[in-house]
């Protein structure tokens, strides 16, 4: 065992918020150690948003000019190079790796140690050999997909976000197992490059999501060909032929369906095997480790950050927990943790994105002294040129105008929720909606029409009135 290494910081897991802890740190001139036991970008570039976001804009392509007929344009037959496709995938992975590379945090000044890092007591980490000691940890080792205990599921070859990405023949029948943003997702991307997809889930698709506004996305997810097997279970999976047959059971019947290929995506469990926990005096709640709302663990000296966390299961997260942690660990600043300014996008067709609170969890916490705002697509005159007026968006407030949560469901809703979440981070009122105009025609239109909504049952407001009455007899 070499001499113990020791630095201001230490982080194990060398994804998005492990990444931003350390280049920050260095930025400000603290020592750093990385410790990463696969590959550098974690999950997000390497087998989540960054592959995942590029085969949808490969499936877009492929949908525009299966549709180019409505706006005058003919296109020659759609013919999809899935090997092509896999090269696009790869090389949009490939364009970002440098910049979360082991070259560049070596050359921010950085020790990086590839290996699997274990906490022996707790203050000290040891990986590849080395023990480090640092003044603060921060455990950022991200999650992984989960995989339920489904009867033959460990006889037959299955795919998770982790290896689909590497596929270069298309598959002929995809079956999803999980109707969440990341099934739903790639459900509608396969089908889109010409694959047949089955969709299966035990309760409702993107059920936490606004059912207003999910009905919209999946009626037209649905009217794509993908089929869709809602408030059903999977009893057993077997082999068939060169792919795989699922017994499916729902409250009514039971079916079997085949497939090319099976792809498991019910959700995600938090990377913490191995990691010496107990060691270290940290502590879990439920699956997760336990943290306070400044990302501490119950080792004073030891952060968790994004997945890893508990909670909302997101890169930009992870990101967030980064900035606190670089706050409270280097400067001690007090932070906490403020979830409600959390916006969050599902990227199916039409997008799916949400700030703050849903209806049901307005209505649960305010009662009545709520009041909803809605905005159809159909309303705006750029959906309407675009051909894209499938879609909603819907703010809740309460009766003083104090903005709970927005979401929204159409074209571009990942761009659009974050005028709203940056609204509710600076605490502004839903009337500063009103108070900037939007270049016409644009989708963004939308956020100024949520803000007049809001006083539109207002025109017979008494003082209102007594203005008007006022004003009109004025020279």
């Amino acid at each position: 065992m070499s001499e113990i290494l020791k630095a201001d910081i230490c982080v194990i897991g060398a994804g998005s918020g492990g990444l931003s802890v350390v280049a920050a740190a260095r930025a400000l001139g603290a020592s750093a150690v990385l410790i990463e036991r696969d590959k550098m970008g974690g999950d997000c570039l390497n087998t989540g948003c960054v592959p995942s976001k590029a085969l949808i804009a490969a499936a877009k392509r492929a949908h525009t000019i299966q549709h180019a007929n409505a706006f005058g344009v003919t296109a020659s037959e759609l013919k999809v190079n899935f090997g092509r496709v896999h090269e696009h995938v790869q090389s949009v992975i490939d364009s970002i790796a440098p910049h979360d590379s082991v070259d560049r945090f070596e050359s921010l000044g950085a020790t990086v140690i590839q290996a699997h890092g274990t906490f022996i007591d707790k203050n000290t980490v040891e990986a590849g050999g080395q023990r480090i000691q640092a003044r603060r940890f921060v455990i950022s080792t991200g999650s992984s997909a989960a995989i339920p205990p489904i009867k033959g599921l460990d006889a037959v070859d299955y795919l998770t976000n982790e290896n689909i990405f590497t596929l270069t023949r298309k598959p002929s029948h995809l079956i999803i197992i999980g109707g969440g943003p990341i099934g739903m997702e790639l459900a509608q991307a396969h089908r889109r490059l010409g694959c047949e997809v089955s969709v299966v889930e035990m309760f409702d698709p993107l059920g936490k999501d606004d059912p207003e506004l999910t009905a919209i996305a999946l009626r037209k997810i649905a009217a794509e060909g993908i089929n869709i097997y809602a408030q059903t279970g999977v009893e057993a999976v077997e082999k068939k032929g060169q792919g795989v047959a699922v017994t499916l059971k729902s409250k009514t019947e039971t079916q079997v369906i085949s497939g090319s290929h099976l792809l498991v995506a019910a959700g995600r469990k938090v990377n913490i095997d191995n990691l010496g926990l107990e060691e270290a005096g940290i502590k879990l709640d439920g699956r997760a480790i336990k943290v306070n709302r400044g990302m501490k663990t119950t080792n004073r000296r030891v952060y968790a950050i994004g997945d890893v966390a508990g909670g909302l299961q997101f890169t930009h997260m992870a990101g967030y927990h980064a900035g606190l942690v670089i706050r409270n660990a280097l400067f001690g600043l007090p932070v906490k943790e403020n979830r409600s300014i959390i916006p969050w996008a599902t990227y199916t067709d039409p997008e799916i994105s949400q700030v703050g609170m849903n209806e049901s969890q307005a209505r649960e916490m305010h009662g009545d002294n709520i009041k909803i705002m809605r905005a159809t697509f159909a309303e705006n005159d750029r959906a309407r040129a675009e051909r894209r007026t499938e879609g909603l968006a819907k703010m809740i407030t309460d009766k003083k105008g104090k903005i709970l949560g927005v979401g929204i469901v159409g074209a571009n809703a990942g761009e659009l929720i974050s005028f709203f979440a940056y609204a509710m981070a600076n605490k502004m009122k839903v009337g500063s909606f009103t108070k900037f105009i939007a270049p016409y025609p644009t989708i963004s239109e939308i956020v100024k029409r949520l803000g007049v909504a809001f006083y539109a049952d207002q025109v017979d407001n008494v003082w209102l009135s007594r203005l008007r009455r006022f004003n009109s007899k004025l020279p």
